[in-house]
Formats: C-alpha cells, sequence, structure tokens
C-alpha cells in the first residue's frame, strides 16, 4: 500500500513538475513590465502585462520553414535567465550616453523531430526586444522562412495609430512601397487597412492607461523586412512578410538563412504615458555596429534647390547660389539632386565641387538605386545597382571630395533589397561615404548597425509640401505625430524648415504654408536626423525674419539627451533636446485652438533663454525670456504655430 502511494505520488510530482516546466517569465528591472511565455498543445504563446495591467493577450510564437515546422508539436526543453548590463555611446540618434539594463530569458523547445528553436526575450524597463534562434543540426540546415507565426493580440478596447503597407508596384513610375502613406488616428483595434495589405512599422497603439509602440530592429542582409497583418476580428495582428509584388516581383518574401540563424528583433515599448515611447533607445540598445567606420564622419546641415526651386535648378548657376547659401549660412553641406549628371555632367560637377570647398562646403549627390524595380526615369541611373558599377562611380565621388550620397527608388522589403542596402552603405563606407535613402524603407536598427549611415525618409516628407495643397493644410497634424510613431523608432530625414510662405522659386506662387515661422524653427528641433538638409532658399537671407535665420544658423543636428515634456498625438507636442550643455525645448500645435500650458522645465530653471513664438494673427516673434527658479512656465501655441525655448 506504501508502495503504490509512493508511485502515485511520484508520477504526481514528475506530472506537476513538467507542467510547471512549460511556462516560464521574465520582468524588467524595475518589475513593472513582464512577459509570460507558455507551451499549450504543442504551441507557444506569450503575454505582455505592465503594473498588473494586460496590455497583449495570448499570442502566438514560432516559426515555419520550407523543409522544417518550428511552430507546431513543440517540446519544452528548459529555459535560461540572464542579466544584462552595458553602456555604448552614439551621436547619431536622439541620446548620446546609453545604459542597457535588461533580463534575459531564453526559452529553449524543440520540434517533433527534434530540432531545437530557442526564442530569446530581453526585457528592460519599459522595452522587450525578443527574436528566434536556431541552432546548427544535422541536415537540413539551409533552409527559406516561409512564416513568421509572431502575433500581437491586443485588448478589443485598444486604438491604433497606424501607417498602411502600400501595394506594390502602384504610385508615381510604380515607386511604391515606399513607406509614404499617411497616418489613420486612433481607429479600433480590428480595422483592416485600406490597401488590405497590412500596416507599416513602427505601429503605435493605445490600450487603456498603456501606450504600445510594435517595431523591429536588426535587420540586414540576412533576413527580409516585415510589416504587420491586417488584424483578425479579435484584433490579433500577424508578422507579416513583404507582398510578392514587390522588387518587380523579383526574389523571394520570406528569408533564406542557413543554420545556426538568428531572426531580427521584435520590440515593444510600453508605458501609461507617451514619454517612454518617444525616449526609446531600444531599436539601437539590441544591436551591435557590423563594421569600423573607415573615417570619422562628420554630422551637420545642408541645403538644397530642388524641394523649393525643383528639378529646374539642377544646372551650374543654381547649385553655386545654393553653396553660397550653405557658405552664408555657415553650412556643413549642399545636396545636389536627380538629373546633375544630365544637366551639370560629370566634367562641369568636378568644376562645381571644387567651388563648394572653395567655400567651404562639401558636397552630396543623388543616385537613382534603380535597376529594375520601377519606372522613375531620373538620373544616375545603374550606378549604384551593382557592385562593379557602384565601386567604380564611388572611386569617382572619393577622388573628388564628395562627402555623400543620396539614393533613392528602392523596391521594397524583400531580402533582395535589404542586401542591396547593405551593400551600398558597406560599399560607400569603404571609400569614406556617407549614406542618405529616400525612397526607402523604415531604418531598422542602422544608425548603430552601419557607421556612415546618416538617414532616410520613410516617411511623407517636405517634397509633399510642394506637390500638394492638401499635404500643407495637414503639416501640423502630422508634426504632432511623427515623434510618437516614424521617429521614436528611427532618425527621419524630413528635408523641412519652409520659410518660404508660398512654394515656388520666387516665393509668390504654388501652394500656401499654412504653418507660422516658428513652427518651421520648432521642427528643425522635433524631427532628428544627424544630417539635415533644409529647405531654405537664397531669398530667405532677405525675406525671412533676421531672427529666423540667426536661428537655424546655430541650431544643432546631433542630440545629447531627449526628453518628451507634453504632448498627444495629432493634437501636440513639446519636446527638450540637449546638444553639449544647451537645452532646446521646441511645441507645436495641430489643434484649431490655442493651446494653453504650465510646465517645469527644471533644465532651464533660473536662467534666461531665448523664446521664439507667434502672436494671436500668427506672426513669429522672438525675445528674452526669463525663467523663475521653480522652472515653472506658462506659455500659449497658437494654432499651426510652434515656439522654442533656447538657452544661450
Amino acid at each position: 500500500m506504501h508502495t503504490l502511494r509512493y508511485i502515485l505520488l511520484s508520477i504526481f510530482i514528475s506530472i506537476s513538475f513538467l507542467i510547471q516546466a512549460q511556462k516560464a517569465e521574465v520582468k524588467s528591472p524595475d518589475d513593472k513590465l513582464k512577459v509570460d511565455v507558455e507551451l499549450k498543445q504543442g504551441n507557444l504563446f506569450y503575454k505582455v502585462w505592465y503594473t498588473d495591467h494586460l496590455v497583449l493577450e495570448e499570442s502566438r510564437l514560432g516559426l515555419k520553414t520550407n523543409l522544417v515546422n518550428y511552430a507546431e508539436n513543440l517540446s519544452w526543453e528548459g529555459e535560461e535567465l540572464n542579466n544584462l548590463d552595458y553602456t555604448y555611446q552614439q551621436e547619431k540618434i536622439k541620446r548620446y550616453d546609453n545604459h542597457y539594463q535588461a533580463n534575459q530569458l531564453i526559452c529553449k523547445l524543440k520540434n517533433s523531430d527534434q530540432r531545437p528553436i530557442h526564442i530569446i526575450f530581453q526585457v528592460s524597463n519599459h522595452n522587450i526586444a525578443f527574436r528566434y534562434f536556431l541552432p546548427h543540426t544535422e541536415d537540413p540546415v539551409a533552409l527559406v522562412v516561409e512564416e513568421e507565426l509572431t502575433s500581437f493580440n491586443f485588448l478589443p478596447e485598444a486604438k491604433g495609430y497606424l501607417s498602411a503597407q502600400s501595394k506594390p508596384m502602384v504610385g508615381w513610375q510604380r515607386t511604391k512601397p515606399s513607406y509614404e502613406e499617411p497616418y489613420q488616428v486612433g481607429q479600433d483595434i480590428n480595422t483592416v487597412s485600406p490597401n488590405g495589405n497590412g500596416y507599416t512599422f513602427p505601429a503605435l497603439f493605445q490600450s487603456g492607461s498603456e501606450w504600445i509602440l510594435i517595431s523591429e530592429t536588426g535587420v540586414r542582409s540576412l533576413y527580409c523586412g516585415s510589416h504587420l497583418s491586417d488584424p483578425d476580428d479579435e484584433g490579433n495582428y500577424q508578422i507579416a512578410f513583404p507582398n510578392v509584388g514587390e522588387n518587380n516581383g523579383f526574389g523571394s518574401t520570406g528569408a533564406a538563412i542557413g543554420l545556426p540563424a538568428y531572426t531580427p528583433w521584435r520590440t515593444i515599448t510600453v508605458g501609461q504615458s507617451l514619454k517612454p515611447i518617444v525616449e526609446t533607445t531600444i531599436p539601437y540598445d539590441v544591436v551591435e555596429p557590423l563594421y569600423e567606420p573607415s573615417q570619422k564622419y562628420e554630422y551637420g546641415k545642408g541645403t538644397w534647390s530642388w524641394i523649393m526651386w525643383q528639378d529646374g535648378s539642377i544646372n551650374y548657376e543654381d547649385q553655386k547660389k545654393y553653396i553660397d547659401l550653405s557658405a552664408s549660412l555657415g553650412y556643413e553641406y549642399v545636396l545636389i539632386d536627380n538629373w546633375w549628371d544630365k544637366y551639370i555632367g560629370y566634367d562641369r560637377m568636378e568644376e562645381l565641387i571644387q567651388y563648394a570647398d572653395s567655400k567651404h562646403v562639401s558636397v552630396f549627390l543623388w543616385y537613382n538605386s534603380n535597376g529594375a524595380w520601377s519606372d522613375a526615369p531620373q538620373t544616375p541611373k545603374h550606378k549604384m545597382k551593382t557592385s562593379i558599377a557602384r565601386k567604380k562611380e564611388m572611386k569617382w565621388l572619393q577622388e573628388q571630395g564628395v562627402k555623400g550620397i543620396k539614393v533613392d527608388f528602392f523596391g521594397g522589403d524583400k531580402q533582395e533589397t535589404m542586401r542591396l542596402y547593405e551593400d551600398i552603405l558597406s560599399d560607400a563606407n569603404d571609400y569614406g561615404l556617407m549614406v542618405v535613402f529616400h525612397g526607402a524603407t523604415l531604418p531598422r536598427g542602422w544608425e548603430r548597425m552601419y557607421s556612415n549611415y546618416v538617414g532616410s525618409e520613410a516617411v511623407l516628407a517636405s517634397e509633399n509640401l510642394m506637390f500638394s495643397q492638401a499635404f500643407n493644410d495637414i503639416e501640423a497634424l502630422n508634426a504632432t505625430l511623427y515623434p510618437f510613431i516614424r521617429n521614436a523608432v528611427a532618425s527621419m530625414e524630413f528635408g523641412g524648415v519652409v520659410l518660404n510662405k508660398r512654394y515656388n522659386k520666387t516665393n509668390d506662387g504654388g501652394n500656401y504654408r499654412r504653418t507660422t515661422d516658428a513652427f518651421q524653427l520648432a521642427t528643425a528641433v522635433l524631427y532628428q536626423n544627424p544630417v539635415q538638409f533644409f529647405a531654405l532658399a537664397p531669398n530667405n537671407l532677405e525675406d525671412a525674419p533676421g531672427f529666423a535665420i540667426d536661428f537655424m544658423k546655430e541650431v544643432p543636428t546631433t542630440w545629447d539627451e531627449t526628453l518628451l515634456l507634453d504632448g498627444s498625438p495629432g493634437k501636440y507636442c513639446v519636446m527638450g533636446r540637449r546638444s553639449n550643455n544647451k537645452w532646446y525645448i521646441c511645441g507645436v500645435n495641430a489643434q484649431k485652438e490655442a493651446i494653453n500650458l504650465k510646465l517645469h522645465f527644471p533644465m532651464l530653471a533660473g536662467s534666461e533663454v531665448e523664446f521664439y513664438g507667434d502672436d494671436k494673427q500668427g506672426y513669429s516673434y522672438h525675445k528674452s525670456v526669463q525663467v523663475k527658479k521653480d522652472g515653472l512656465l506658462k506659455f500659449t501655441i497658437q494654432p499651426q504655430g510652434g515656439l522654442i525655448f533656447k538657452q544661450h
């Protein structure tokens, strides 16, 4: 009897142990953010909690490849917990000194064929990063990831602030997708995207008292870029791979991998305010530099004629005027845009570069990435697609003293295209060239991964102000969305700060600017990118307020610290950025009524600061302001207006 009882008890303990071993949890260092992982009937799920509030309901995990199923009939092999603590410095992002502390959970599983898969969770305060690791095993080791079951299952009351993923090979000259779709603000969680193709990263959600930002980082040539699928009826979004039609139908929609292999990181940022969303550095915390810089790259400001003067300005004399403008402003760079090879030519471009050098201005040159993935006609073409042509061109650029290139019109998010991004960046570094991408995908940790990467468009940027009056009408709205979504996860080369009242060469025709001068100045601080090409024009030296020109001469483009001080997506945003020991506090207002705020700015306490703002008629002005010792300031931001407090 005792023996039978002992056997039954042993069986019960063994079963209990197995049941208990099917789940694990990991918390942030401050214990507020928690991930629960559980294996149920061979399928793996996770949940996310913040301060005991359920943020994500039970959500799937797993991978399916062409030959091996890593998503079903899984068995739990164990787990491992580690503490991570390291620092790094990065000049090109929102904060220079960064300290990453996280608790790591590695869940180890096997499928029915005894093929191992590990899921790695790293949970820091406010941030979750997770990815898959497939260890080396017996053949087959060459696989194609065809589906990632990773999902994000939101509560029914959640709302989304999302940008739709474009259909491929549509739009002007079949150049989409180019991450240039508008944002839908506060939509129901189960809303299907207007294109039926899901939503781009990053994606912002509000669920109860929590804000959640979903994105990915660490994407390079070894994987494809991803986005979110359309939701099911329950508000569940799955990782989606590129549309088969991207890149003109060329290239796999999945990811070709060779074991051992890591997938990119999926990231989740959570907070009960928007402050952790705007201030997150998780896209950079979990990636590493891929190569050393071939030289010290210098970041800064530049002008470009194309935004206000368009294609007709791509000639020798007009470019001299913009070089002179950069020199007058003390800017480091001038960007010469499309068609320069046709309307200026290589020989005269060499002369123009020498002229710029005599003015202590360096040159960025524009290129069309295109090989066979759109009909965009702008030249130079066929210089960046292949390594032979690319290295020949970059050798010439280096010999002429060109400092950077802007490469445009990419074909989508397939692995084939991710290889092209990486190849351009790697080759450009060999020739001492910085790289800006336009008509391009979201950068995913690239500021830290690639030493010569200095920004991407990947947003409805300033060119749309030239193209459409309707875009001018919502410029302030977009400015109160980008800091909370797009610019929260990556540098954003917007090409803004327009001081013309009208969008044409002579400042007397074309679209009307709706926003104030103070608003435009504020965006120089609001939008973060280490190299900024502003939309200033030569006439602004005469027709813009002197204080505006003076401000644009000295505003930095790299920052040591970034703080969200107040704001709400689609309404207003007040942000502080520090460069060395000087704080710049900017604010913009998208609402139809003026907004009156009373905020503490302890960094300005007791000091005299420069103030830029607007009166009720929308005229901008500048004055000195004495901040009280308690740092409390009362101020007003006018409709479609802005403000700046700048330390001396």
